[in-house]
């Protein structure tokens, strides 16, 4: 082929303008390894979507096909939960998608307190995020990533909205599958300080949690939702608990055995993890071990170093 003068050059700057672009386009988010990182980004963007979630032109790729959708906890919302998750998973190459569902229609910042209403009320509205969720990125099915009473909401969507069809790995992070001991009002309390509203809990949110009585073991909640047994048949279940959980107790509450399901504690090999029920949500540990449960054809190595509590 004759030299063209020029052409080479020509090539390469197109080859390093297409790499450049690249590049950028898989810039990393910033991952700050603190269950509360996702509070200032409520603060400046109120209902608002953190930095890697809610991409609606995101299309899953052939190495992970299922978009992955968060479930909060008691007192947690589409932001405040999920400060490590939302980035983290967009960083591997998920599609990752958070709502807030639970909430009181009330003025922000009591609008981002979520899962304060009864659960039969949430599940239908995370329900109906998941049905976006598939509509908008054409994927048959999801995994869904639960904290404390989001797992409540997952499986509930699972066995008793017809979401079988719509998951396939559910990963349960603090779970209480058999309720606790201890109700979830420490954790509304816990984000309604850091967003501002201590005053407007005390005076009001206290008085109504619903959700909060029904995570109490032997509630009537509890006793229907497993009434069938704790898991569906047909989902694959990860748990991921923690022996210094304050809130589920005991923590075994959350370690149902069953065919389908892989029970993990991370003190177990790791006597440097101090992480207890919020802890866990932000522990670099805990979310090695969420990584290999979505993707375990390719695990990697789950770090062991000091995990302070509270903050992970």
């Amino acid at each position: 082929m004759r030299h063209i003068p020029g052409l080479s050059l020509l090539v390469i700057l197109i080859a390093a303008l297409c790499t450049t672009t690249a590049s950028s386009a898989r810039a990393e988010l910033p991952v700050d390894y603190n269950f509360f990182a996702g509070i200032p980004n409520e603060l400046l963007h109120p209902g608002g979507s953190l930095p890697g979630a809610n991409d609606w032109s995101c299309r899953p790729s052939t190495e992970h096909p299922n978009p992955v959708v968060l479930a909060h906890g008691t007192g947690g919302g589409a932001q405040t939960n999920w400060g490590v998750y939302a980035p983290l998973l967009a960083n591997e190459g998920y599609c990752v998608y958070s709502t807030t569902y639970g909430a009181y229609d009330l003025p922000w910042p009591i609008s981002a307190i979520g899962g304060m209403l009864p659960m039969e009320q949430s599940a239908p509205q995370f329900a109906a995020f998941v049905d976006r969720v598939r509509a908008a990125t054409g994927a048959a099915r999801v995994d869904i990533i639960g904290h404390s009473q989001g797992n409540f909401i997952g499986n509930y969507f699972i066995k008793r909205l017809g979401g079988a069809d719509k998951v396939d790995k559910m990963i349960a992070l603090a779970p209480p599958w058999l309720g606790s001991d201890v109700a979830g009002i420490a954790e509304v309390a816990a984000y309604s300080q850091r967003l501002g509203a201590g005053p407007a809990f005390d005076a009001v949110l206290g008085s109504l949690c619903k959700a909060c009585r029904q995570v109490v073991a032997g509630s009537d909640f509890v006793n229907a939702l497993n009434a069938d047994g704790v898991y569906h048949p047909n989902i694959t279940y990860t748990n991921i608990a923690t022996r210094l959980d304050e809130l589920v107790v005991p923590y075994t509450s959350g370690l149902v055995p069953g065919p389908n399901v892989t029970n993990i504690v991370v003190q177990d090999g790791c006597g440097q993890d101090f992480s207890e029920h919020a802890g866990i949500a932000g522990s670099p540990r805990a979310a090695a071990f969420v990584l290999n449960a979505l993707d375990p054809a390719h695990p990697r190595p789950v770090p062991c170093r000091f995990i302070a509590p509270f903050t992970g």
